[in-house]
C-alpha cells in the first residue's frame, strides 16, 4: 500500500508519518518511510539544490524538472521495490506537490506537468493521500519557530503564493475525492494521529481490525 502525505508547510507531515509508521510496525507491518525530494543519494543531492534559500535565480521550469528527476529516482530505487516486497510505503509529499506548487502556485501549465509527472513516476499513483489541513500562515509560523525544521527557498515564497498552493490542493482533492482524505492538523499531534490511524485502519486488510 502506498500512502502519501500532503499539506502546507508546517502542517505536521513528518511527525504524523513517524507516528503512523510506529503504529503500523507495532502491528507487524513492514513499513518504509521516505520523502520528496530526497530519499536516495541522488535525490538528496537534488534536494540540496532545490531548497537552498540562496538559489533565488532558479526558474519555476528548472525547479519542476529537478523535482521530477528526484521523483523518478525514488520511484525506481525505493517505492516500487518496497511495494513489490509487500511493504507499506509512507511518503512525505509526492506528485501532487508538483501540481499544487509548480502548477497552481507558479501558474505553470498543469497538463504539461501531468505528462511530466507520468513520465517520472511511470504512472504510479498513491492508494491513499492524506492532506493535513492548516492555514498557510499558521503552518509557516510553526515551521519558522521550530528548531529542527529547515527554512527553505519555497518556505520563503510570499503568503499569496502559499495561498494559491492551498487553493490548488483544494482543486486536486475535489477532482479525486476517493483517493484523498482531509484531516485538520491545527489540533495537538496526538489528536491528529488518532484521526490518521482511524483512517488508515479503515483502508487496510480486514485482519488488521482484529488487532485494533
Amino acid at each position: 500500500m502506498f500512502i502519501t502525505f500532503e499539506g502546507p508547510e508546517g502542517s505536521g507531515k513528518t511527525t504524523q508519518i513517524r507516528l503512523l509508521a510506529a503504529w503500523l510496525e507495532n502491528r507487524g507491518f513492514g513499513v518504509v518511510t521516505t520523502r520528496e525530494p530526497g530519499g536516495t543519494r541522488i535525490g538528496n543531492g537534488i534536494r540540496a539544490l532545490l531548497l537552498d534559500i540562496d538559489h533565488t535565480e532558479m526558474t519555476p521550469r528548472t525547479e519542476t524538472l529537478l523535482f521530477n528527476a528526484a521523483r523518478a529516482q525514488i520511484v525506481h530505487e525505493v517505492i516500487r521495490p518496497s511495494l513489490k516486497a509487500g511493504q507499506i510505503v509512507l511518503c512525505d509529499r509526492f506528485a501532487d506537490s508538483t501540481l499544487a506548487y509548480q502548477g497552481y502556485g507558479y501558474g505553470q501549465n498543469r497538463e504539461e506537468l501531468a505528462r511530466l509527472i507520468g513520465y517520472a513516476t511511470g504512472g504510479l499513483v498513491p492508494d491513499l493521500t492524506i492532506y493535513l489541513d492548516v492555514q498557510p500562515e499558521v503552518g509557516l509560523a510553526r515551521k519558522q519557530a521550530g528548531s529542527s525544521q529547515e527554512w527553505n527557498r519555497l518556505d520563503a515564497q510570499t503568503v499569496a503564493f502559499h495561498r494559491a498552493v492551498q487553493a490548488g490542493y483544494t482543486a486536486l482533492i475535489q477532482a479525486e475525492p476517493d483517493r484523498w482524505a482531509v484531516i485538520r492538523s491545527e489540533s495537538p499531534a496526538e489528536d491528529v494521529h488518532r484521526a490518521v490511524v482511524e483512517l488508515v485502519a479503515s483502508r487496510l486488510p480486514a485482519q488488521v481490525e482484529e488487532a485494533l
